[in-house]
């Protein structure tokens, strides 16, 4: 099992999600976040008096799946958030020990 995050522009969202509803992947969880690398941040003007927003508001999508499904949410996560400028956001894969549901008890790829 792997947990996949997303971290997009928050404008990409809704592709996202359809691109992952389309091949069959079930539930999400998204995170309103803020932060910067490449891209920065940008000066703005505000009553008169310029500063500096240095964390760019993000959108954190997890994603936890059985390792069969690796591939295609990798490559429907990047193309759905791809823009081609820069600050399209990163993905992450990590290896998920365990997974349980509360209701029932299921756990490994059950509980997903």
């Amino acid at each position: 099992m792997k947990l996949v995050t997303a971290v997009i522009k928050p404008f990409k969202l809704d592709d996202v999600r359809e691109a992952l509803s389309d091949i069959g992947v079930q539930g999400i969880t998204v995170t309103e976040v803020k932060g910067f690398g490449r891209q920065k941040g940008h000066t703005e003007l505000y009553r008169g008096a310029e500063y500096v927003v240095d964390f760019l508001p993000k959108v954190k999508i997890d994603i936890a799946i059985g390792d069969e499904q690796v591939d295609q949410v990798i490559e429907a996560i990047t193309n759905a958030a791809n823009t081609g400028k820069i600050g399209d956001g990163k993905i992450f894969v990590t290896a998920l020990e365990q997974v349980i549901r509360i209701r029932t008890g299921e756990s490994g790829v059950d509980a997903i």
